[in-house]
């Protein structure tokens, strides 16, 4: 591993492993380097993009640790709110922007039979109403029961699985994003397509997401955070314990736009990562909010690191 590497002389893999058990961002930090040495560079649709296909990190959740990107400052609240989003079906760009949320607001904007403010059927509608027949979105204001009964909740099959102390061991706890037949309702197809749970015999909770694209510099980062706090969140509904998060991406990215400052954020300082604190519980998942949730420790690299959202 290249920024391992150049630390250490000799090149000694127990010592790599070492440094990438202490500091785990390390893996976000070569997957970064490996793109700009030796990924291919190609013109996509939005641009010049540096890539490698078929990529993997781990990151370990145990003692409550939360994988918040140290190197830079990361607008973790930002994320935590888009996962709330998601977990309550919400679909409707309102809900975001009224918690000062606008990362979605470019794509709310596209040019489709939809309102400027609907997405379409995204995540939320697939996680809780997979493939329930798409009649705009739900009230954001409130609880709406609009698609309640319809589709699949798979949200709520994975909860009821892992609370089940036979059933929590099954291969089958997966939840899909990709629906094909809803594919073309939807502002932007899902990146992050495909999350299986998994619990060991010490009744520890792992989460593997496959993501079959993945801009590295702006939106892998909100990813690695937003799947360790489903599954810290996951796993204090469940009563079960914080194991690993496992992060697979097909196609991993960086925009010709980004290569100057990841080229200067690997130069960056790293600190361990922060610690999540789960305040509550709740017999709903819907009843989590941003109030129930601390990061504590959380210190990073002061250097401004700042990255255009290419849509």
């Amino acid at each position: 591993m290249y920024l391992i590497d150049r630390m250490i002389k000799h090149n000694n893999h127990h010592l790599k492993k070492m440094f990438n058990h202490l500091l785990p961002e390390y893996q976000y930090l070569d997957l970064v380097k490996d793109i700009l040495d030796n990924g291919i560079t190609r013109k996509t649709r939005n641009g010049f993009v540096h890539s490698k296909f078929g990529v993997q990190m781990r990151f370990d959740l145990r003692g409550n640790t939360m994988p918040i990107l140290t190197s830079k400052k990361m607008a973790w609240k930002t994320c935590l709110r888009e996962l709330l989003w998601f977990m309550r079906g919400h679909t409707d760009n309102r809900w975001l922007n009224k918690r000062n949320v606008h990362i979605w607001d470019a794509n709310a904007k596209k040019n489709t039979l939809l309102k400027e403010f609907d997405l379409g059927p995204i995540y939320g509608h697939q996680w809780r109403s997979f493939n329930a027949k798409y009649d705009g979105c739900k009230d954001y204001t409130e609880r709406d029961n609009k698609y309640d009964g319809k589709g699949v909740d798979q949200l709520q099959n994975i909860i009821d699985m892992l609370r089940n102390k036979e059933d929590r061991y099954s291969r089958r706890m997966i939840m899909s994003a990709w629906n094909p037949e809803q594919l073309d309702e939807m502002k932007l197809p899902p990146c992050h397509v495909l999350t299986q749970f998994w619990v060991n015999d010490k009744d520890e909770l792992y989460c593997s997401l496959y993501q079959r694209s993945g801009d590295v510099g702006l939106g892998v980062p909100f990813n690695i955070a937003s799947y360790s706090f489903l599954t810290h969140i996951l796993a204090k509904h469940t009563g079960l314990k914080p194991g690993e998060f496992v992060h697979t991406i097909g196609d991993a990215h960086i925009y010709d736009d980004h290569v100057f400052q990841l080229s200067s954020q690997l130069k960056n300082r790293l600190y361990y990562f922060p610690t999540i604190e789960i305040m509550n519980t709740y017999d709903n998942i819907d009843e989590y909010d941003e109030k129930d949730i601390k990061i504590l420790n959380y210190q990073y690299d002061n250097k401004e690191v700042n990255l255009n959202m290419i849509v």
